[in-house]
């Protein structure tokens, strides 16, 4: 169901957030606005009324995420559009990409010690309590604060698509967006397995639970620590192939990984493979926004609109929809394979948990490292593009 309001709701702010007005600016209202029931959302989440079972657990748990869902969208696909209009300079551009990048490994450690935290405490239905008021109303507050200090170009106000249809035919028609978000649905059905099967990984295929966190933290640590670096690389040898380089390496890894793990047997090489996957997804995290955010001046020089909204609102959708898809087929493989939870699961299962956590990930990035091949979309032509922007501009 969430899924299906996100295919309604996505579209809808992107498109209403290029074209509000207003003495905030186009984004920033959509912010303030988002920050409470963003923190009222996630403490409905995860922590219902100990009184709810049953249907009004269901029911509680559906408006929950209705509330939630709505309140992320209006504030992530602003947010995203506002990062694309601070600086038009083709590098800039992925130096505060990558610095927003770095900025979320505070939040992510924060996560990783609250649930190492909740994995030793006792009554953990009480710390979800605490944790989740705490959460809800320190993200509300940080949103609230951010927005109200935040920039923005008033400029662009006035310059959104002419219509929803309009705006989100652009998108499919800008040849550079349309092969961007074709490699980046077949990468984000293959990935979006990786954090689905982690646990089951690590339950059922490798003797490692008890590793889940550090596990988790060997990821986490190279996707920020090596940020400047990435930075650096992105200028020396342009965003277009770092970006390429990340994928084939995560291609190659996870489809070594079903060959060289053997279910039932603790395996070291997950250490290296996981510091290597946080390696990629760094890479991935710093150099795709960057992108992006050129081909929407592509947008500009192609229609005299400015749609960051519109962009952004149909890639969230893409990366929704996908892992819904790979959430189904993945629970549909299981079931067809014959797993049953807390049991021990005979090898063919194992394989198949092993397949899914790697070669189908694998797979996909090697199909997306393929595809981008024929991005064509460079630093060059960007420059040409906003010479001829720049000039509309001045006239």
């Amino acid at each position: 169901g969430s899924r299906l309001w996100d295919a309604f709701s996505d579209p809808l702010v992107g498109y209403l957030s290029d074209n509000t007005h207003s003495r905030f600016g186009r984004r920033r209202v959509w912010l303030l606005g988002s920050a409470i029931p963003m923190g009222i959302g996630m403490v409905m989440i995860w922590s219902p009324p100990m009184a709810l079972d049953g249907f009004t657990m269901v029911i509680w748990m559906a408006v929950a995420l209705l509330v939630y869902e709505t309140a992320s969208t209006a504030f992530y696909v602003p947010h995203g559009a506002i990062g694309v209009e601070l600086t038009p300079n083709y590098h800039e551009r992925t130096r505060l990409f990558g610095n927003v990048h770095m900025l979320t490994a505070i939040g992510l450690l924060l996560g990783l010690g609250a649930l190492q935290i909740m994995n030793t405490v006792e009554d953990k239905r009480s710390f979800a309590v605490i944790l989740s008021i705490s959460c809800g109303a320190t993200v509300a507050i940080l949103i609230l604060w951010s927005a109200w200090v935040m920039p923005e170009r008033n400029d662009f106000q006035g310059r959104g698509g002419g219509s929803v249809v309009k705006s989100f035919i652009d998108v499919v028609r800008n040849p550079h967006a349309r092969l961007l978000l074709i490699m980046y649905g077949i990468e984000t059905f293959g990935g979006s397995s990786i954090a689905l099967l982690v646990p089951f990984l690590l339950e059922y295929v490798l003797p490692m639970k008890v590793y889940m966190v550090p596990l988790l933290i060997t990821y986490v640590i190279p996707q920020f620590a090596f940020t400047p670096l990435f930075i650096w690389l992105s200028r020396r040898i342009g965003k277009k192939t770092l970006w390429g380089a990340s994928m084939w390496v995560a291609a190659a890894m996870f489809i070594l990984t079903f060959f060289v793990v053997i279910p039932g047997e603790f395996s070291y090489l997950i250490w290296p493979g996981t510091f290597i996957f946080g390696l990629c997804g760094g890479c991935a995290a710093v150099t795709a926004p960057s992108i992006k955010a050129d081909i929407i001046d592509y947008d500009e020089y192609l229609t005299g609109e400015r749609k960051e909204g519109a962009y952004l609102a149909v890639w969230n959708l893409v990366r929704k929809a996908a892992g819904s898809l790979t959430a189904l087929a993945t629970g549909l493989v299981l079931q067809f394979t014959g797993f049953e939870p807390n049991i021990v699961q005979n090898e063919q299962v194992q394989y198949w948990i092993l397949g899914l956590f790697s070669l189908l990930p694998g797979i996909c990035y090697l199909i997306g490292a393929i595809i981008f091949m024929r991005f064509s979309f460079n630093e060059k032509e960007h420059a040409e593009v906003r010479e001829v922007l720049e000039a509309r501009m001045s006239q």
